[in-house]
């Protein structure tokens, strides 16, 4: 691989990971309620799921997915509930946050700690097959027939690379407004917004279809 080859993979996935989705309202979700460690969490548990799909995509798991019906429908529909999941769950942290009193954090929290926010961002990027399709699309144009497991392995974590730093970089500068996006009032805005995207989301991954 060349060097502008590398270059213009490493821009394509950027972009791909900027992208508007929801592994960007799970991390935005965590590091405005939970704070600065639950958002990084989140962000490296995104950074596995993409590692996994990149390494799938290079072993041909992900072309798989991709392309076999049931597979697809299967990853796409445990997908499309764990969102709707999130969701709901973060509606109802909206309503109970009405009589929170005490620590804000608490809601959000509870019952997961950092391995529940790194779980989060983990299913969210793992169960969703528009990732298969990303890395099916994008993989093949930047390795020869031939490639060995050196330029693969390079490709993939490449991927995770830019990824983590796109999604530490959302959760710390997010972070910095915890304070006054994790009181009551705020919290309440902040879950309810987060939690119709997510079960939008959820609906529109549902009925997905493979290309």
């Amino acid at each position: 691989m060349s060097t502008w080859q590398v270059l213009t993979f490493g821009g394509v996935v950027a972009l791909g990971a900027m992208s508007p989705g929801p592994d960007f309202v799970v991390v935005t979700r965590r590091s405005a309620l939970a704070g600065r460690a639950h958002g990084m969490a989140a962000a490296l548990g995104v950074a596995a799921g993409v590692f996994a799909w990149a390494i799938a995509a290079a072993t041909g798991v992900a072309a798989l997915v991709a392309t076999t019906p049931v597979a697809f429908t299967v990853v796409k529909l445990v997908g499309a509930g764990y969102l709707v999941y999130l969701g709901v769950d973060a509606l109802l942290s909206a309503r109970r946050s009405r009589d929170l009193r005490s620590d804000p954090n608490a809601a959000c929290a509870a019952g997961t700690g950092l391995r529940g926010s790194f779980r989060d961002g983990l299913l969210c990027n793992a169960l969703n097959p528009k990732a298969a399709i990303f890395f099916v699309a994008l993989l093949p144009q930047f390795l020869p027939a031939d490639a060995g497991v050196v330029p693969m392995l390079t490709l993939s974590l490449i991927a995770v690379v830019i990824t983590t730093c796109w999604f530490l970089t959302v959760a710390n500068l997010v972070a910095v407004a915890h304070r006054v996006l994790s009181r009551p009032a705020a919290r309440r805005v902040t879950d309810g917004v987060s939690g119709t995207v997510l079960v939008g989301l959820g609906f529109c991954l549902a009925f997905t279809a493979a290309r």
